[in-house]
């Protein structure tokens, strides 16, 4: 794919993060049993929870924090007063006014989440709630090594839909539930991740789930997990040729089971259509969609594509671990869960498959990898963005000649604007939405094509599934995919790291002279930005002939090899950072030469492209 990329171009032009250490890894494990009554007429819910945490950190613990993410959308919460005044707020959750939603909640409309009763290992606890975090100073200490049990009654309310979850979504859809049950903070070798709720994503415990959920029959279910009593159920779940026992009652009791997880999504509706397609050698998908004539086309035309979306990532990532995924209508755009997607429906088939192609690869780069979205959430929203536009370019025949142009657009555009900040700010404190957009998600994904320019493209394949089969359930960190990088090209990459991610230094090589020298060519390039890069260079001549001259940067230690086959490459000498400008001799003479270009591939993220091309004249 990108190897055609690259040479598309060519005929185009014819014319610093602490790292923790592995070898003492350690993270938390959880295991939630829950039992659930949702009421479907005022949207109000009550719980119990039963949580066991096994601490396998070496540090004794004697407080615990629950994200009770349904707090936020009350008036006056951090995520209603940020929506206020942050310059650029998101639509979604802005009236015609552009007053913050939230604010507009009465009692009724507005969302809760209240533990009622706490007890630690039988013994009741001290709990506070402090917006969205519930502050519990236990009982007794956990002790490295072991476990302790919490068990929790709680109650909720459901918000009018505004952001990610909620009731009555504008396409109808009755119940999109993620973020609503007590969730456990993360405890890792950095301390507690126990972060407000104020706009961004998340981070959370690898576990178990046991969800008992009993709501109106006539509503049908799908998300995380596995049905375990799918022919007392029906609604399309049970074993073909099943004939389903009515079931007295105004309601039926859904039983779920998910492993090795740290989330937990459920959806409803009773006017859900629900489909199925075998994903050959893979899981079940399970397709739940409103029963809107509109939409219907697309959301049939839409499953051999997430077939083929499931192949390509788990061919070009790894192997999908799970036995099941839910493509569900509902939420507000796009959003990835555990096993599940909630995405808006009422789309052009082209948006319906690149939402859904964006989302499942979230499975692979968030729910298996796990990586914190609260500080990395490049490595989340960006890697996902990088594979899911060339999963599109190849099932719906995108942009083939380059799926990253809009990026790289995007990027520029941020790093010209005077409003860039680094990569290593934490996703809540981003001055600007549209700053935290395109670092996240189009910086982000640069940090894998750029690298594919630097150490070249099998390279960062090989690269991307190592990652993938080394920190599968182990939320990795900067430098992990960074130290895979080097060990399977063998280059020192911690300049690109550092440059990349935790600065906003910019990119800007140009071709300062081209001059002629006896009856050969000098050529002078320049280093403007701060940001250091190895150099391709392409040559081409009058007779439309062409070479390419590699100066590799001195402190990456290699040489990738040529990227452009059936195109002769020269390696000229290493070009040292310090340096402000760097000088080549081509050994032909100046007058045969038709143009000189830094970076044909343009999978470089120079901000200035007008100076990295000379013509004769």
């Amino acid at each position: 794919m990108i190897k055609s990329i690259l040479s598309f171009f060519i005929a185009l032009f014819t014319i610093g993060l602490i790292a923790q250490n592995k070898t003492d890894y350690w993270q938390q494990h959880v295991d939630y049993t829950m039992d659930v009554s949702m009421d479907v007429d005022n949207f109000q819910y009550t719980g119990t929870q039963i949580l066991v945490y096994t601490n396998n950190s070496p540090d004794e613990l004697k407080r615990v924090y629950f994200h009770l993410y349904f707090n936020a959308f009350q008036p006056d919460s951090e995520m209603d007063i940020r929506l206020q005044t942050i310059a650029d707020p998101d639509g979604r959750m802005t009236t015609e006014e552009k007053k913050s939603r939230i604010s507009t909640l009465s009692e009724s409309e507005m969302g809760y989440l209240h533990p009622t009763s706490l007890t630690q290992d039988g013994k009741n606890v001290a709990f506070s709630e402090e917006g969205t975090v519930l502050v519990v100073d236990l009982a007794s200490p956990i002790a490295p090594g072991s476990k302790s049990t919490f068990n929790m009654t709680f109650k909720g309310q459901v918000p009018l839909q505004i952001r990610r979850s909620g009731r009555n979504n504008e396409e109808g859809v009755a119940l999109s539930m993620s973020q609503w049950y007590p969730k456990l903070a993360e405890y890792d070798f950095e301390g507690w991740h126990a972060d407000p709720y104020i706009a961004r994503e998340f981070q959370g415990v690898w576990g178990d789930f046991d969800v008992k959920l009993t709501i109106d029959k006539n509503y049908t279910v799908g998300g995380t997990g596995y049905l375990q009593n799918p022919n007392e159920i029906g609604h399309g779940y049970e074993t073909p040729g099943t004939k389903i026992k009515k079931q007295k009652g105004k309601t039926l009791t859904w039983h779920f089971k998910a492993p090795m997880v740290h989330d937990f999504m459920w959806a409803a509706d009773p006017e859900y259509i629900h489909d199925i397609q075998q994903v050959p050698n893979g899981p079940v998908i399970h397709f739940l969609y409103k029963n809107n004539p509109k939409i219907l086309e697309n959301w049939k035309n839409l499953q051999p594509k997430t077939v083929e979306a499931m192949e390509f990532f788990s061919k070009n990532i790894g192997e999908y671990p799970y036995d099941q995924y839910s493509v569900i209508q509902g939420g507000d755009g796009g959003m990835e869960y555990a096993m599940s997607t909630l995405i808006t429906g009422d789309r052009k088939f082209g948006s319906l498959v690149g939402v859904m192609a964006h989302e499942m690869a979230h499975s692979w780069f968030q729910h298996i990898l796990a990586t914190n979205e609260a500080k990395h959430e490049w490595m989340d929203e960006g890697f996902t963005s990088f594979i899911s536009k060339l999963c599109m370019s190849e099932i719906m025949d995108l942009d083939k000649d380059n799926p990253f142009e809009g990026t790289y657009k995007g990027y520029r555009n941020l790093a010209l604007s005077g409003k860039e900040q680094p990569q290593t700010t934490h996703a809540d404190r981003y001055d600007l939405n549209f700053a935290y957009g395109i670092s996240a998600y189009s910086k982000g994904s640069i940090f894998l094509s750029q690298l594919g320019y630097i150490i070249g493209q099998d390279k960062l394949m090989e690269t991307i599934r190592k990652y993938y089969a080394d920190f599968k359930f182990k939320h990795p960190v900067p430098n992990d995919i960074k130290r895979v990088a080097e060990k399977v090209s063998g280059f020192e990459l911690d300049w690109y790291l550092t440059d990349w991610t935790q600065t906003t230094n910019t990119i800007d090589y140009g071709i300062k002279e081209v001059a002629a020298l006896n009856n050969n060519t000098k050529v002078t390039l320049e280093r403007i930005g701060l940001m250091p890069m190895p150099l391709d260079i392409l040559v081409v001549y009058n007779d439309d002939s062409r070479e390419t001259l590699y100066a590799p940067l001195r402190m990456m230690r290699g040489e990738k090899e040529n990227p452009y086959e059936g195109i002769e490459r020269t390696v000229i000498k290493d070009w040292a950072w310090a340096y402000p400008t760097y000088d080549f001799v081509i050994n032909k003479p100046i007058s045969s030469i038709k143009a000189i270009v830094i970076d044909p591939s343009q999978l470089m993220a120079d901000i200035n492209l007008e100076n990295n091309v000379w013509q004769a004249e």
